[in-house]
Parts: structure tokens; C-alpha cells; sequence
């Protein structure tokens, strides 16, 4: 599933405006016509969503809107710190608290 847009800075206006959209028929951006980006902050993607049933979209490494370059994935990243700890990514109760979001990516603070 795709986590809640992050309040840190996009690329452009139109992509906050597009990521901050709420449908007041749909509460799943997925499940709304009128959705048309997603943005996963645990693998700092952004997306188009695919409107097929489910919880597809496709990544993308441009905005539509401004053409600015957006972040690269961390998905690939993010599987390899998943099975390296010898964890099964599909299973979510046993992963640390930390790979649910974008903690992961974040450095450890100092003591």
C-alpha cells in the first residue's frame, strides 16, 4: 500500500496540489477516477495510478507537470536491507517499525 504524501517538499505546486487531493466519495486514492498520482514515502517514489481494482501505479522519474527530475527509487534499496536482515518483505508484522516508512532511509542519529 502506498503511504500518506509526506509533508516534505515536492518538486512543484501542481504535483502538492495533486498529492494533497481528497476525494469526498473515495477515501482510497485508488479507488477514485479523480486521483492521478501517488507518492510512496517509505520507497521515495512518485507514481501514476493505475485505476485497474487494486493498489497499481506506475513509478515515474519525471513530474508531469513541471518536468523536473524526481527522486530515484529506493524500492530495489529497500528489498535488498529487507533480505539481507533475512526478513520476508510480504510479511509486515515482522518487520521493524522503521521499514514501514521512510525511517529506514533516514541516518541514525548521533549520541
Amino acid at each position: 500500500m502506498v503511504d500518506a504524501p509526506a509533508r516534505a517538499a515536492h518538486c512543484c505546486e501542481q504535483m502538492r496540489h495533486q498529492l494533497d487531493f481528497r476525494c469526498a466519495e473515495h477515501a482510497d486514492p485508488f479507488d477514485c477516477p479523480d486521483a492521478l498520482i501517488v507518492y510512496a514515502e517509505k520507497f521515495d517514489e512518485y507514481g501514476l495510478i493505475v485505476h485497474d481494482g487494486g493498489p497499481s501505479y506506475v513509478v515515474i522519474a519525471y513530474c508531469p507537470w513541471c518536468g523536473a527530475r524526481l527522486p530515484e527509487s529506493q524500492r530495489d534499496r529497500w528489498f535488498d536491507e529487507i533480505e539481507a536482515l533475512g526478513l520476508d518483505p510480504s510479511d509486515t508484522d515482522t518487520l521493524p517499525e522503521k521499514y514501514r516508512s521512510a525511517a529506514w532511509r533516514m541516518p541514525a542519529a548521533s549520541p
